[in-house]
Parts: C-alpha cells; sequence; structure tokens
C-alpha cells in the first residue's frame, strides 16, 4: 500500500503546493483573506509571498498559524490548555476530538501543537467541504484529507474501509498524527457523544485483532470548550427547524458556519489532551463481541472528554435559567448573568412560531455538559 493508492482523499504533496498557490492567489476572494490574515502587510506583499511556498510546511507556518493568531487575537480573551506533555515525540497520535467549531477545534490544535514543538497533524475534511475551489485548494495545502459521508450502504462501508486505510497508513508509514472528529458533523445541543461507527471504521483495516487495531494508534481523546459556543444562535435555529422535518442545508451555509466561527467572540477557550487510550484500556473489553467492543470503547472516549470538559459561567447560568434554579450560582456574578440574558435577546430576532421552545433549544446547548459532567 502506498500513497498512490490513496489520491482521491490525500492532501497535497508538496509538488502540487507551487500550483495550488496560483490559484489561490488568483480566487476572487484572496484580497479579503489577505487583508484579515496580514492586515498590516501591503496587498502584493502578501501574494509574493504566498506565491513562494514550495512546501505545505511553509503554508502552514507563514499562512495558517498567522490565521490562528488573528483567531486568539480576536475573538478568544484567555487560551488554555493541558496535556501536551504527555504526548512522546517519537510516537504519532490519532486525535479524536469533540467537535464544536467546523474549522477552530483542529485549526487551533495545530497552532497548540507547533507551540509545544510538534509537528501539525494530518485533518480530515468532510466532502460536503472538499468542492473544487478555493476551500479546498487552502484544505488540501494544510494537510486535510477527504471523508464521505453517507451515501448507500456497499459505498459507504467501501469508503469508510479506504478512510481506515489511510488512517493507518498515515500513522504507522507516513509518520504523520491524524487529527478526526469524535462523530459525523458537529455537536449541535451540547453533548459531546463519541459515534461508535468511528471506532468501527478504525478497526476495519486491522479486523483480524481488534485490540491491536486500536493499541497502535495510540489515541488522544481531546476535550474543546468554548466558554461563548461557536455559532450557537445558528445551531439553536437548526435544532429548533429539525423538530418535525429533516433539515435541509441553504447553499452556502456551512462557509457561513465557517466564517461565524473564526469571527464570532469565544471568550475563554480550552483544550485539553485526555489519557491516551493504551493497551491495557482496551484488554478489558478483550472478551466482547465486535459491536459491543466498539460501544465499549466509544463511552471509554465520552467519559474522558466529558471528565476533561472545561465548564464556563454561561454553562452553570444557562443551566439555572433553564431549570428555573439557582443552584450554580456561586459559579458566576449577576452581571455575568446579564451579559448572558442580554446576548440571548438577540433570539428574539427570528420570527418563530415558538419563541419559548427556541430559547430552551438555545439553553440546554450551554447547560446539558453541565449535566454530563455530574453523570
Amino acid at each position: 500500500m502506498d500513497m498512490m493508492d490513496f489520491d482521491d482523499i490525500r492532501p497535497y504533496w508538496d509538488e502540487e503546493i507551487p500550483a495550488a498557490m496560483q490559484r489561490i492567489v488568483a480566487s476572487d476572494a484572496f484580497p479579503l483573506l489577505a487583508s484579515w490574515i496580514f492586515p498590516n502587510r501591503d496587498l502584493d506583499d502578501v501574494k509574493q509571498m504566498v506565491l513562494s511556498f514550495k512546501t505545505i510546511r511553509e503554508f502552514q507556518m507563514k499562512v495558517m498559524i498567522p490565521v490562528n493568531e488573528q483567531v486568539i487575537k480576536r475573538s478568544i480573551t484567555r487560551l488554555t490548555y493541558s496535556g501536551f506533555e504527555q504526548l512522546d515525540p517519537q510516537k504519532q497520535y490519532l486525535f479524536v476530538s469533540n467537535h464544536r467549531d467546523i474549522m477552530l477545534d483542529a485549526s487551533i490544535l495545530q497552532y497548540l501543537l507547533v507551540e509545544n514543538g510538534r509537528d501539525t497533524t494530518e485533518i480530515t475534511f468532510g466532502a460536503n467541504l472538499m468542492t473544487p475551489g478555493l476551500i479546498t485548494d487552502i484544505g488540501r495545502s494544510n494537510k486535510m484529507f477527504r471523508v464521505e459521508r453517507g451515501g448507500k450502504m456497499k459505498d459507504f462501508y467501501m469508503s469508510s474501509r479506504h478512510l481506515s486505510d489511510y488512517i493507518r497508513y498515515t500513522l504507522l508509514d507516513k509518520k504523520q498524527s491524524v487529527w478526526i472528529a469524535q462523530r459525523n458533523g458537529r455537536t449541535k445541543d451540547g453533548n459531546d457523544k463519541t459515534d461508535q461507527g468511528i471506532i468501527k471504521m478504525f478497526c476495519m483495516s486491522r479486523p483480524e485483532d481488534k485490540i491491536r487495531a486500536l493499541s497502535e494508534l495510540h489515541i488522544v481523546p481531546v476535550s474543546v470548550s468554548y466558554e461563548r459556543e461557536s455559532c450557537d444562535i445558528l445551531k439553536a435555529i437548526e435544532l429548533y427547524e429539525s423538530r418535525y422535518a429533516k433539515y435541509i442545508k441553504k447553499p452556502g451555509e456551512d462557509l457561513n458556519s465557517i466564517l461565524t466561527g473564526i469571527v464570532q467572540y469565544k471568550g475563554h477557550v480550552n483544550f485539553t489532551l485526555c489519557k491516551e487510550v493504551t493497551e491495557e484500556d482496551l484488554m478489558q473489553f478483550d472478551s466482547c463481541t465486535n459491536n459491543e467492543y466498539h460501544k465499549q470503547v466509544a463511552q471509554l472516549l465520552d467519559e474522558r472528554i466529558n471528565s476533561a470538559y472545561r465548564l464556563y459561567p454561561t454553562n452553570y447560568i444557562a443551566h439555572d435559567l433553564r431549570y428555573g434554579q439557582t443552584t450554580y450560582k456561586n459559579f458566576y456574578t449577576e452581571e455575568e448573568k446579564r451579559t448572558f440574558i442580554k446576548y440571548m435577546q438577540r433570539l428574539n430576532d427570528y420570527d418563530i412560531s415558538e419563541p419559548d421552545v427556541l430559547k430552551d433549544v438555545f439553553l440546554g446547548i450551554y447547560a446539558n455538559p453541565v449535566a454530563n459532567m455530574n453523570k
């Protein structure tokens, strides 16, 4: 098995970077992107810099790191992290993360890895986002690889097996770490839950030994928490509209969510790398059927991610408001509560038939992590 087997999903190679940079610079959106990432630099200067890139690493260090620096500077009041000291410099890891923001969960982790002296990871990228054009060129230049979603059962099985092979190949042969979300799509309701189908997919490329299938991937669960939930109002509207009918995304909605996540105020943001899932952890499930094994491993990841989730005043305020209590009043000030209630008034801008239901859905996004922490 070699890289050519994965031409349909892989990131760009270094030799493909110059052509990708030409296309990025030629795009209509380039001047706007350049002015946001490099506000104090001349457009032609930025253009010449981008055109000079010959490797993925150059693009990541000179563009994507500055992107994260701008996000942090403009929308994050405090960025904290822990658990990076457990990483062995000689090992590659499969980072399985809860998923609150389309781009930033993975992107800020890359920034923190670099800050802590490690290489960046390869990153999963939903096929719904990887349409031909600017976003794909940026994504594949940023070590992102394509993940198919849905489709007919046979096609879905084949694409899952292909993805499993690629992840194992990337970790064991290419010696590159990988980031993947714990589930298909973002958490919308505040309940971070690992899809056991993800665990099943990891095992597909080594079906003869379910323990080693996972232990040799060196899975590290990642718990990301935002004081102000990314796209919170957009998520509440989607959940509200999804109650009685299948939600149909509007044209450009994914791009709008990416941009909203980037510019929206986030307050305090925390990344915790949880304890690695070891062979010893997995051996306790050795007697399980495959299906039960996938379920138990998914629950193990959930326990680590939920217990490491950082709760903020916004979470405690929402829980008390939702349940008409003052149980957590010691975890926030009256001023913080007034600020949160004032922010929530933005829901009144939407003309809907059941405003109290929308308010409850919105509060649930923030309140559910409190309940999960106490389970």
